[in-house]
């Protein structure tokens, strides 16, 4: 297959993709395959393994991870993009090949993903060792990974939707683990349901792709080329287009207004959390826009105003929500849809956001994945997820204290970790694209952000204990990545710094890389407003005792944010029960009508052969029967007549008998 690859490789720059190409990009489709691979030996010899089958998925990702580096490397010098196919199928005049496409998007993502699903597995070791289902658990984790990273690497958008969906289902699974309790089931129900809405316009963006090509390919590149050349397609066209694929990014990135899966999406297993917030499902919606950026970008600039305001309304109405939750999940769960808005805002600036957009994917992957572990860790320790029954953890849980410290410094924005450079990125382009009412939204969310961050910290680690029994430190397997985690927030933001050069652009971009500058003001504006969060979150929350003091301070607000703006009742009153008192009638009126029609027709009919077979069984069996009886009675009748006793009478019959035969005979001869 790797040769197949190589011949079929795509030509870049006007050389052979595959020339000048290290091993490690011409074999990038082994790092999806590897944990595919891995999640069907984990079911078949799984339980029959050491380790109940962990140490396979550990070990594929693991390796995927490796070959990752090996890509991003390739990139880091100067790498042309290359491209790799097969044929796939062939519906009349259109031809898809299955393939890859390695460019510097892909191979950043490419390294975050199996990064993120790397440790997140090392974790479950730890977090999952006791559950009755822990070889079902890598399995479709390692599914989950494989399928995330067929969307990064597929060069055709039917490849990408295979992989699109089965992410889907197997976050249904995942969230889903511990199906028992209906509040999980619930949840799997509810983001599944959610982003197959999503699914749906997304899937009809990429048939108006095609139908752009004259049916005539499927290929990402040669469609976003072609449109990006100014082809025949119209701008309302490309419109439509690119907002039927936002569709997509809404529901998978949980944008408002199908936003509201995510946070109920915490009942699953908090490993599953992490990897789906950091790396996985939240950033596919991400990635989608900028693997097609070139369609937005040709479309209406109303279509990236539209996106624009999407993401507005999602990034600071979700950072609001944050600051009224006492699950602590669920505070990192609206601090994600807050920060994929981040992101989805980053992009909507046009070229000139697109490098800020996915740097700050880059560095958020890392803090969200290690402020979702440290959360795990502190809740294996106290067996809850309320804040309310934490405080005081910093003495028994120093390794978590710290790592999470470094984490939620990083959300909030403070120099010099990841998110602070990101960030302060994402102001810059605003303000440099006159974009003001966006640079002032992102200057708010950010401060919202270091006071939730702030709140979540104190009421966990500081203060007296609440709960019940004596939290100790995660072990190793738990602890571990958390350190490793911690470490890259702290380093990874570097690769964006302008003072560094900003290599991060240079490897990720779209038409002319941004040049990454530092704005003095900005950059102080923006420490200023994370410092001021931080402080109103200490001076509020460093002696909170029983009702959270915002409570009383926000009054009325405080019940809508508790209440989530009331839109999960707005669905709740005016979709999901109608539609369930609809199908709940529709379900009564085929019971009624059709299956106790099916059941009276099928007992007329049983009824009816009934009587047949009786009068068969009378008439015609009891009748054959009786008939039989009646011919041997008469029959033997007749010999009884024979069989008279008398010695003369059979002397005579013998006699006749003799004659009888003796005038045969005759006549025979």
């Amino acid at each position: 297959m790797v040769g197949a690859l190589g011949i079929l490789a795509a030509e870049t720059a006007g050389a052979p993709a595959h020339a000048d190409v290290s091993w490690f990009v011409r074999s990038a489709w082994l790092v999806p395959l590897l944990p595919f691979l891995a999640a069907g030996l984990i079911l078949f010899l799984g339980k029959r393994s050491p380790g109940g089958g962990a140490p396979w998925g550990i070990g594929a990702v693991g390796a995927s991870f490796v070959l990752s580096l090996g890509v991003l490397w390739h990139v880091v010098q100067g790498g042309a993009a290359y491209e790799a196919s097969i044929p796939w199928f062939a519906i009349g005049p259109l031809h898809v090949e299955a393939g890859i496409l390695i460019d510097g998007l892909a191979a950043v993502m490419l390294v975050v993903v199996t990064s993120i699903s790397l440790m997140v597995q090392v974790y479950s070791l730890g977090y999952m060792h006791a559950d009755q289902r822990f070889t079902w658990f890598y399995v479709v984790l390692s599914l989950f990974t494989a399928a995330m990273l067929v969307v990064v690497v597929s060069n055709n958008v039917v490849q990408l939707l295979v992989g699109w969906e089965i992410m889907g289902v197997c976050s249904y699974l995942l969230i889903g683990h511990w199906w028992e309790e209906h509040e999980n089931s619930s949840a799997a129900i509810k983001a599944f349901i959610t982003t197959r809405i999503g699914d749906v316009p997304m899937i009809f963006g990429f048939f108006a792709l095609i139908a752009a090509t004259g049916f005539a390919t499927a290929n990402i590149r040669e469609t976003t080329h072609a449109i990006a050349e100014g082809g025949e397609v119209s701008t309302a066209f490309l419109a439509i287009a690119a907002l039927l694929l936002f569709g997509g990014t809404i529901g998978k990135s949980a944008q408002f207004p199908l936003h509201v899966w995510l946070p109920d999406a915490m009942a699953g297993p908090t490993p599953v959390s992490a990897l789906i917030h950091a790396a996985t499902m939240v950033a596919a919606g991400v990635y989608l826009v900028g693997r097609l950026f070139e369609v937005f970008v040709a479309a209406d600039p109303a279509v990236l105003t539209t996106v624009s305001v999407v993401a507005a309304i999602t990034m600071l109405g979700a950072a609001l929500l944050a600051i009224a939750q006492d699950d602590i999940k669920r505070v990192l769960a609206y601090s994600t849809l807050s920060q994929l808005a981040y992101m989805v805002a980053g992009l909507s600036l046009g070229e000139e956001g697109f490098t800020a957009g996915f740097f700050h994917l880059f560095t958020h992957a890392f803090f969200k994945a290690l402020l979702f572990l440290a959360a795990g860790s502190v809740i294996h320790a106290v067996h809850s997820n309320s804040m309310r029954e934490m405080g005081g953890l910093r003495g028994s849980m120093p390794v978590t204290f710290r790592t999470m410290l470094i984490g939620a410094l990083a959300l909030a924005g403070v120099v010099p970790l990841a998110g602070f450079w990101s960030k302060d990125e994402l102001l810059v382009v605003a303000y440099d694209t006159g974009t003001t009412w966006l640079f002032w939204l992102f200057l708010a969310t950010a401060v919202v952000t270091a006071l939730y961050t702030t709140r979540m910290i104190v009421l966990t680690f500081f203060g007296s204990y609440r709960g019940q029994g004596h939290p100790h430190e995660s072990p190793p397997s738990m602890a571990g990545p958390l350190v490793a985690l911690a470490a890259a927030t702290a380093v990874v933001g570097f690769l964006g710094a302008p003072q560094l050069g900003a290599v991060f652009g240079k490897w990720v971009y779209v038409g002319h890389p941004h040049e990454a500058h530092v704005v003095p003001w900005i950059a102080v504006l923006s420490t200023a407003g994370a410092l001021a969060g931080i402080a109103v979150g200490w001076l509020v929350y460093r002696d909170a005792r029983g009702v959270d003091p915002l409570a009383a301070r926000l009054g009325p607000l405080w019940r809508v944010l508790e209440r989530r703006y009331y839109i999960d009742d707005l669905y709740m009153a005016a979709v999901v029960l109608p539609v369930r008192d609809r199908l709940s009638a529709a379900v009564v009126w085929v019971d009624r009508h059709v299956i106790d029609g099916a059941v009276n027709g099928a007992a007329w009919v049983t009824r009816g052969l009934a009587r047949l077979v009786a009068w068969v069984d009378r008439h015609v069996v009891d009748g054959a029967v009786n008939g039989l009886g009646g011919l041997t009675g008469s029959s033997g009748g007749l010999l009884r007549y024979l069989q008279s006793g008398n010695v003369q009478w059979y002397a005579v019959m013998l006699f006749v008998g003799v004659i009888a035969l003796t005038v045969v005979f005759i006549r025979i001869v």
